[in-house]
């Protein structure tokens, strides 16, 4: 059933992607080169690595008013949604909300929990994000760690090591349009679970070396980047590894889970908010960044072509078939990125090895901001029988 599943999806993705190329062409009305370029154009947002933003930025919205503990923004969408925040605005403007206290009309009053960069003043812009912490482990947490460098065939990929009495270490891969500090939000569970974990990078990051096509590749060439990350862990006296990953950073553990040499040294895996439906999910980004359909369509068509993503390939992996150990799968209910549907499809098909966590309301990759508490529960009890 779930590949029967899967073959349907490739039929409509290659209808779609016909549909596509038809329509655009026609629409572009100046050859195929100008159709050419317009697709690389639109595809741009989703292929190139370290300026991929895999979720759209929210639209800015005004400080109406502040008191001791409490800022009242403009309501919308996000200032409504649950959980724990950020505000940031200018260059350096940085602020943490918690919880809902009022809403009323078109305002929303919120927990101002720590205003940490810029001044925060009534008729300020702001923009809500999961950036709740900024900076390294210790700077953010108050956490020793240690810079290293990881050897690549690439070069030299930097890190953040943390210490810790286990055997099994953790290993850290964040999403796109993000960095490391997408890993701080789970560090003081490791902490007090006593893992050493392993916050790696990855080529196309701002600080590693750039792919050699300039291109990202959704896990099937940056897997590797993860592969000599285990390697290293087990150099420096790991018995076994977890792999956690965020988005695309999550889809890349997945290629490293199935590809790896040490296989068999890998203990668990953790997905938060993975993109297993490929084409669905750069439809959907192309699709809202150029609040166009059609040119989604074009994008996805492109963006296929100049990676030369093997789709049956990715299917296949995003299917949990390798799967080497069992997986956590975090996943937001309402996820505007990667859908419900491809998560709920990887748990159906693989319910010996994957626990799907969901998380009501929970954006891409924020999900431990929309529900703090709940989410390192079920990271603790992953996570304990590993140890």
């Amino acid at each position: 059933m779930h590949w029967e599943h899967r073959t349907a999806s490739t039929r409509e993705s290659a209808m779609r992607w016909g549909t596509a190329a038809a329509v655009a062409a026609a629409a572009a009305g100046t050859g195929t080169a100008a159709f050419l370029l317009l697709g690389r154009k639109v595809s741009d947002r989703v292929v190139r690595p370290g300026t991929v933003q895999v979720l759209s930025a929210p639209a800015p919205v005004e400080v109406h008013a502040l008191g001791p503990g409490r800022v009242v923004l403009t309501s919308t969408p996000d200032t409504r949604r649950r959980g724990t925040y950020a505000l940031e605005w200018g260059e350096d403007g940085h602020a943490v909300v918690g919880g809902v206290l009022e809403q009323g009309g078109d305002r929303v009053t919120r927990r101002l929990e720590r205003a940490d960069g810029g001044t925060l003043a009534v008729g300020t812009e702001v923009r809500v994000t999961p950036r709740v912490l900024l900076g390294d482990p210790r700077t953010a947490l108050g956490l020793d760690y240690a810079d290293v460098a990881v050897a690549s065939e690439l070069g030299d990929l930097p890190a953040w090591r943390t210490a810790g009495i286990r055997g099994t270490w953790v290993l850290l891969v964040h999403g796109p349009g993000t960095g490391r500090e997408q890993a701080l939000s789970v560090l003081p569970l490791l902490h007090a679970l006593r893992m050493p974990s392993l916050t790696v990078s990855y080529r196309g990051d701002r600080d590693a070396p750039a792919p050699p096509d300039g291109l990202g590749h959704f896990g099937e060439t940056e897997w590797q980047d993860v592969e000599v990350a285990i390697r290293y862990a087990l150099s420096q006296g790991a018995g076994q590894v977890v792999l956690y990953g965020w988005s695309v950073g999550a889809t890349i553990v997945l290629h490293a889970a199935a590809r790896s040499t040490w296989r068999d040294r890998i203990a668990g895996v953790v997905l938060d908010s993975p993109v297993l439906d490929w084409s669905e999910t750069v439809r959907r980004e192309t699709a809202r960044a150029w609040s166009s359909p059609a040119l989604g369509e074009l994008g996805t068509l492109s963006a296929q072509g100049r990676t030369g993503v093997d789709l049956a390939d990715f299917a296949r992996i995003a299917s949990g078939a390798d799967l080497p150990a069992p997986a956590l799968l975090l996943q937001g209910t309402d996820d505007r990125v990667a859908p419900w549907s491809a998560a709920q499809a990887l748990a159906d098909g693989r319910d010996d090895l994957v626990s799907l966590h969901p998380v009501p309301h929970g954006e891409h990759a924020a999900l431990w901001n929309a529900d703090p508490a709940g989410y390192t529960e079920a990271l603790r009890r992953f996570l304990t029988p590993l140890l």
